[in-house]
């Protein structure tokens, strides 16, 4: 079976068996090396200097790594300026609102792009605004959001950006040489191609040095300086670990995110034009979309849950459209260990579905 949906996804085999490791004690010298390398490995990724930035690891989905990061950068007397345009910018209003962080919203439909205009018009009202939060790739609709523009709005007002990247982390460009990104959230199971489990965020020491404690399970601080001491507060997912390792290592012989990024666009390209001649149209167009996962038009006279079944019974997974959107539309996603082949007999399988 292979998964298309927006993560968790299909492994490789040098991945997956790198779950028959060996049992480890999270409090042996094994250990603590296994998890020095992870984050070693996830900061040269897009080649950040360990002495400006840390990678703080987790046990939990890329959710945790988002709780974790606004929970802690966000300062007792800051205020956050959360940019919706999805499900994944209403989760971190949800998560502000829940530990009483000062906030407010900056809200679009599921469908648009941030109105960057709008956006600096709010920050220039509110001066008691400290941080934006905002989704790079919003996997609602495919869309990949203007970070670059982002990034200059916040800048120009010296506001800190805090990035949910955890679809696009590892296969999307991400400016970290700009000074207004404090951090960026993302996990192991999505474009780095390890299992569900482990999570981290990627955040400059300058924030760390600053940051609030206030959750528990999760907070950034402490497990950032004991990460740092070669400790950790928790039991974490061990075999998760041992896999993310094994999947840097894996990214880091293909090439990188650049390759990686490569490699999702020819085989985003394919599906696209594959389903546009089977009349099934790209709900964004590509310039505006994540290489990552795109969004589609359900085929006439097929609803989605008959689609699903279908594909299912030829070995695809595929994901419907969240909320109102699951009437009209379906996505699917190109990471983990999928080719062109795959691709090929995925468009083949629409073959005759609406007839």
């Amino acid at each position: 079976m292979l998964l298309l949906n927006p993560g968790p996804v299909t492994l490789s085999a040098r991945v997956r068996n790198s779950l028959l490791q060996t049992d480890l004690c999270h409090r042996e010298s094994e250990f603590f090396d296994l998890q020095d390398e992870a984050r070693a490995r996830l900061l040269q990724i897009y080649g950040l200097d360990a002495a400006q930035w840390a990678a703080v690891l987790m046990t939990g989905s890329g959710t945790a790594a988002v709780e974790s990061m606004v929970a802690a950068l966000v300062p007792e007397n800051g205020k956050l300026l959360v940019v919706e345009n999805g499900v994944y910018g209403e989760r971190i209003t949800q998560i502000a609102t829940q530990y009483r962080i000062a906030h407010t919203v900056a809200k679009h439909e599921w469908m648009q792009a941030p109105d960057v205009a709008r956006i600096a018009a709010a920050l220039d009202a509110d001066r008691s605004i400290t941080h934006v939060a905002a989704i790079h790739h919003e996997t609602t609709t495919g869309r990949l959001n203007d970070l670059r523009a982002l990034a200059s709005v916040c800048r120009e007002r010296g506001v800190r950006l805090l990035l949910d990247g955890v679809s696009s982390f590892g296969a999307e460009a991400i400016d970290f040489a700009d000074t207004t990104l404090a951090a960026v959230a993302a996990t192991a199971n999505k474009c780095l191609h390890g299992v569900p489990g482990a999570a981290f965020v990627i955040v400059r020491r300058d924030a760390l040095a600053v940051a609030a404690s206030r959750t528990y399970y999760l907070d950034l601080g402490r497990l950032a300086r004991l990460q740092d001491q070669r400790n950790t507060p928790f039991t974490p997912s061990v075999h998760a670990y041992y896999a993310l390792v094994e999947a840097l290592r894996e990214l880091a012989d293909e090439g990188g995110w650049v390759a990686r990024h490569a490699r999702y666009a020819a085989l985003a390209e394919q599906a696209r034009a594959g389903l546009a001649a089977r009349g099934m149209a790209s709900v964004l167009p590509p310039e505006q979309s994540s290489v990552v996962l795109r969004a589609y038009r359900l085929p006439a006279g097929v609803a989605y849950p008959q689609l699903h079944d279908a594909l299912k019974a030829r070995g695809f997974v595929i994901y419907a459209g969240q909320g109102g959107l699951s009437a009209e539309l379906f996505r699917i996603s190109t990471m983990g260990d999928i080719h062109a082949a795959d691709i090929e007999r995925l468009l083949q399988s629409f073959d005759g579905l609406a007839k």
